[in-house]
């Protein structure tokens, strides 16, 4: 609180420059130095020292080096599945075979229905719609940008409204210190599912994603990707850099290896199936006491460790081989992994000079009457954009809302669900969020025009649920 508006400027900075440059790396750093810069009282030297230290620093924070590790792993996982003949099996059974996909639509429809029925983690969510449906996709000419966005807006929305995951443990946590404090009273799970109807952001963003895909009728720069791909055949625009390197994303299938989809299914389904059982051990018994990190660090493990046994036993790789394949696809992750450290050590900075709580103060105490669920749903989609994470805004928010929602005996639930709203909406339109990195990673998509295509409709349906908020504030 110390630093006041000064706290806004690095996220500011590294938006902006992201935007207009599209270098994420040097904006990135360029928030981090900012914020170290005024953390440091403007000593250049101390804010370079910081921001370096602060760089290699977030690897002391267990979760951040389980999430980066992660994204090396799914390198590993992306690189076997084709080489094995699984994704080529898989595309020749749904396209020639059953004709199950027959279009356009049809591919974009399957990593839809997968970002819907995959809610156990965002990021898990987000890894299987885009790797299974990306050779689909590119087949019949949908453009990166629309894969990105189709696993990103479906993802943390679908996790959010089904909260039987790490989102669920989460949002449980911060609402039962406020039933242990006295704000409120209630049971936290009842309180949370009464403001599952609330999560009106959610809700719209799920529908107009089904809408866009089976209407086509795409506006903005999403659709100047679409045309771009459809009419010219470029699933990304001249110049784009793609997160993942190609040399991961396009392996063909070993030679002399008969293509089969359980050599794609079977690994991504021991990857999904262990995302519970490591909540439910991680949880002692409980999965939504689970630990997020660690379950999605255990379950690609464990995808890994079954696909080795599965190709060596099928003779479909030798061990070398299959190393050879694990270290290449661990290597054209490195772009991924260098933007998620700089975004969480960005999202450090941002949290020392307390930049969300900056902006949180901006309401605190000074909103009441109809105007409450709607102020508090725009202040948490500004906290998300800035500093890039849902759940950081989920703690900060929440205890705010509830409390400003009591005094003025406002509805305890429309606070709850304009706050995960607002944090989700946020994080659809932040460069820096965790999420956003991951669907340009899932969909191999150039990162900042990922960004640039789901930001206006991020926005309109933001837009759309202000006005709802609003109603609910002054005739719910």
């Amino acid at each position: 609180m110390e630093y006041g508006i000064w706290s806004v400027l690095p996220p500011i900075i590294a938006i902006l420059l992201a935007i207009r440059t599209k270098q994420v790396f040097i904006s990135l750093f360029a928030g981090v130095f900012t914020a170290e810069l005024i953390i440091s009282e403007f000593q250049p030297l101390t804010a370079l020292n910081t921001s370096l230290n602060g760089i290699v620093g977030v690897f002391s924070e267990a979760w951040i080096t389980k999430t980066i590790i992660f994204s090396f792993l799914v390198g590993a996982i992306i690189t076997l599945i084709q080489a094995s003949g699984g994704v080529e099996g898989f595309i020749h059974y749904l396209t020639i075979k059953t004709k199950t996909i027959k279009n356009k639509r049809g591919a974009m429809m399957l990593a839809y229905i997968l970002g819907i029925v995959i809610f156990v983690e965002s990021s898990i969510t987000i890894l299987v719609s885009g790797v299974v449906a990306r050779p689909l996709t590119d087949k019949y000419n949908v453009s990166r940008e629309n894969l990105a966005y189709i696993c990103d807006s479906t993802s943390a929305p679908v996790c959010a409204l089904i909260p039987l995951n790490g989102w669920g443990a989460t949002l449980l946590g911060i609402i039962g210190i406020q039933v242990t404090a006295g704000v409120i009273s209630g049971n936290p799970v009842e309180i949370l599912v009464k403001s599952l109807p609330y999560q009106f952001y959610s809700m719209i963003t799920i529908v107009s994603v089904l809408f866009y895909i089976w209407t086509g009728k795409h506006w903005g720069p999403m659709k100047k990707a679409e045309n771009r791909a459809s009419k010219e055949g470029k699933l990304m625009r001249d110049g784009a850099t793609p997160l993942v390197s190609t040399d991961t994303t396009e392996i063909k299938t070993k030679e002399g290896v008969t293509p089969h989809m359980m050599n794609m299914l079977l690994p991504l389904l021991v990857l999904i199936f262990m995302i519970p059982c490591s909540l439910y051990i991680t949880g002692n018994g409980d999965m939504m006491a689970g630990s997020g990190s660690t379950s999605v660090f255990w379950a690609v493990l464990a995808s890994l460790v079954f696909s080795g046994i599965l190709y060596i036993s099928k003779k479909i790789f030798t061990l070398g081989e299959y190393m050879n394949l694990f270290y290449k696809g661990v290597g054209g992750m490195v772009p991924v992994a260098s933007l998620l450290i700089f975004a969480f050590a960005i999202g450090n900075s941002i949290n020392t000079l307390g930049t969300g709580e900056y902006l949180a103060s901006i309401v605190a105490g000074k909103v009441d009457g109809g105007f409450g669920p709607a102020i508090v749903f725009i202040i948490s989609s500004i906290i998300a954009f800035s500093t890039g994470t849902s759940w950081g805004t989920f703690a900060i928010m929440i205890p705010i809302a509830l409390q400003m929602s009591v005094a003025i005996d406002a509805n305890i639930f429309a606070a709850i669900g304009a706050v995960i709203s607002g944090a989700i909406m946020g994080d659809h339109c932040s460069p820096i969020s965790d999420t956003t990195i991951l669907s340009s990673m899932a969909s191999a998509s150039d990162h900042i025009d990922h960004v640039e295509t789901q930001l206006p409709y991020a926005l309109l349906n933001g837009l759309i649920t202000t006005v709802l908020f609003l109603v609910v504030g002054f005739w719910g």
